[in-house]
């Protein structure tokens, strides 16, 4: 005779066939629930309640499985609530005592990044105000979680982890112990990406998933909202967090994509867009996120050197050897001067900028080697290597009139001249005045330029600039704003002139202010753009 699990009204309870063990056992897990909401110990009740649950499925029988699966995650849902009440922080591997009663916390398959101890949230807590309530999840098995680490500063590729530390997405739930009816029970921590599915008896159970919910908890913290303008006009803060960020762990057969951000802002601006990547299932399967924090205070240029050097050191750490099988597939977005920048990343060139600002070629300046160096970097590059499609929103290609307002003009006094760069163009204009074109030479002698005077539509260099367009062949896309009822059309900041360019594979007009990145349609055509991607790359490997 096979022996039934204990239940709180009838501990002895025998059966003699498996069909009654399986019925009785959810009569059990059932009377566990009741206790739990109206009993004075919930959380051991709740907890008898998902593991008598359970044991239920492991039993086999089909019949109760979908009530066992419901039951079994509702009661793990509710122990996992009140546990966090408790014990919010410190999750690690190993024997926990949380409410007066142990549990073994079991890691399988969690993220590298993802460091314990750490910090533990219900998904369902998680607030979805950054992403305008809309959530990507997906039932079954389980019980979603958001878990947050702090960085370890010890291993090298946590320079390109957020320094808010690691956020993933988990799912958990709880078992018997194996081995010991006695035993505590083992709470199960998982990630869902890497183990999408637990076997359970003959049972084979998708696990529930929300994908949403750790970035939001990672934005309610974060700090760089506050920073970003702040950057604008020198801040030294965003300046220390300036790099590239990986939102989650890397993976050599994920197309990289890649987001910048423009003036005085930060990464958090591409909160939809990550929360829709992510959200959906192919697109997640195929891309991973990166994000570029900048300072923008540096001429557009230099914006462009320093996402340049972002990209090499993400490169460096992650690929050394150059062999990873989508680093030639990476896909740019950019926003405003973000955009600019992208473009720039994609086009050769030339002597067109060093022609509109220089009258001599570089060996004819004199100057100190290392200035030469950076300032050579600055006007002379070639598309950079692996990027194979770029989309562009609200960005000013042919400048923006708002440089040139008076608010533009007081804020650009202040903006940008302290950056290296600056310094080393400027120490090049005073020994070489003669070198300089006459209407640039005030501006590289005392040092006034910056990520605001580099996009007035008049500045030579910018003017340059705005002839640099990706090579023949390369798919690139222009989203851009309109506000209704104004003219000549623009977003309020850019000109539909500006932002849109002959050639683009595709474009797309909203009705919206600067902020288009955050419409839904914008994110949609983007998604849009992102699936086209994969079909195309896949063709060009058949």
């Amino acid at each position: 005779m096979t022996r039934s699990s204990p239940s709180p009204e009838d501990p002895g309870a025998e059966s003699p066939t498996p069909e009654p063990t399986a019925r009785q056992g959810l009569d059990t897990a059932r009377g566990w629930e009741t206790r739990a909401r109206t009993g004075v110990e919930p959380l051991g009740d709740w907890l008898r309640c998902a593991v008598e649950a359970y044991r239920v499925l492991a039993l086999g029988h089909d019949g109760h499985a979908a009530d066992a699966i419901a039951l079994a995650t509702r009661a793990a849902s509710e122990a996992i609530g009140l546990m966090l009440r408790e014990h919010p922080v410190d999750w690690r591997e190993g024997t926990l005592r949380v409410g007066g009663l142990d549990l073994e916390v079991e890691f399988r398959q969690l993220p590298a990044a993802l460091r314990p101890p750490f910090r533990l949230r219900l998904a369902r807590d998680v607030a979805m105000d950054a992403f305008d309530g809309v959530r990507y999840s997906q039932p079954g098995f389980g019980v979603p979680l958001a878990a947050l680490s702090s960085r370890d500063a010890a291993v090298p590729s946590a320079r390109l982890m957020p320094q808010s530390g690691a956020f993933r997405n988990l799912t958990a739930w709880f078992e018997p112990d194996a081995h010991s009816e006695v035993a505590p029970p083992r709470l199960v921590l998982v990630d869902p990406e890497m183990h999408d599915a637990t076997i359970v008896g003959p049972h084979r159970l998708m696990l529930a998933k929300d994908t949403s919910a750790a970035y939001a908890w990672a934005m309610e913290i974060s700090k760089l909202e506050r920073l970003g303008l702040w950057g604008l006009v020198g801040g030294k803060a965003i300046g220390r967090r300036a790099g590239l960020y990986l939102l989650e762990d890397y993976d050599p057969a994920k197309c990289p994509l890649v987001m910048i951000h423009g003036l005085g802002s930060n990464p958090l601006i591409w909160s939809r867009l990550s929360n829709a990547v992510w959200g959906e299932t192919d697109l997640r399967q195929r891309f991973q996120v990166w994000q570029i924090v900048q300072q923008t205070d540096a001429p557009l240029l230099a914006a462009r050197l320093h996402v340049q050097e972002y990209l090499d050191e993400a490169w460096r750490l992650l690929d050394p050897g150059g062999d990873a099988s989508k680093r030639p597939d990476a896909v740019l977005v950019g926003h405003s001067l973000g955009g600019v920048v992208a473009r720039l990343l994609c086009a050769h060139s030339g002597e067109a900028l060093w022609d509109a600002a220089f009258l001599v070629p570089p060996r004819g300046l004199d100057a100190d080697e290392e200035d030469l160096r950076v300032v050579d970097r600055i006007f002379h590059f070639a598309p950079y290597p692996g990027i194979a499609r770029a989309i562009f929103l609200a960005a000013p290609h042919r400048g923006s009139p708002g440089a040139a307002t008076v608010l533009g003009r007081l804020t650009g006094d202040i903006v940008g001249w302290r950056t290296g760069e600056v310094q080393a163009l400027r120490r090049i204009a005073l020994r070489n005045p003669h070198a300089i074109r006459p209407e640039l030479l005030r501006v590289f002698e005392e040092g006034w330029l910056n990520s605001i005077t580099t996009l007035q539509a008049g500045q030579p260099v910018r003017r340059a600039a705005e002839s640099l367009m990706p090579p023949p062949g390369f798919p690139y896309h222009t989203i851009a704003g309109v506000q209704p009822g104004h003219g000549p059309p623009s977003d309020g900041v850019v000109p539909l002139g500006s932002a849109m360019l002959p050639g683009a594979a595709s474009s797309l007009i909203v009705e919206s202010g600067h902020r288009v990145h955050e419409r839904p349609a914008a994110v949609a055509e983007i998604v849009r753009i992102l699936r086209e991607h994969v079909r195309e790359s896949a063709l060009r490997v058949r």
